[in-house]
């Protein structure tokens, strides 16, 4: 299975490196990323692999929501299932 994991917020250093440890710790595999950079403003979306994931889903959403939180960024992770079914016609 897939998850959807997007990032926005202001600009810093070590936003990649950051949502990529949360991932690592937890056992999803990064499979593609793509990331902006508008002026100040930050903008990225990786597609993750969570088949390995060690904990359950809603708590790795979470956990990166949370760290969204404490850099001043907004992190939401979207299970594949869910991604589908809201862009189905």
């Amino acid at each position: 299975m897939k998850a959807v994991i997007t990032v926005t917020g202001r600009d810093t250093v070590g936003i990649i490196a950051k949502v990529s440890a949360v991932c690592a710790e937890y056992g999803v595999n990064i499979r593609d990323i793509s990331q902006s950079v508008l002026d100040e403003y930050f903008a990225m979306i990786m597609l993750a692999d969570i088949d390995a994931l060690t904990i359950k889903f809603s708590e790795f959403s979470d956990r990166l929501a949370a760290l969204g939180e404490g850099e001043g960024l907004q992190i939401h992770a979207m299970h594949e299932d869910i991604f589908n079914s809201m862009h189905r016609i």
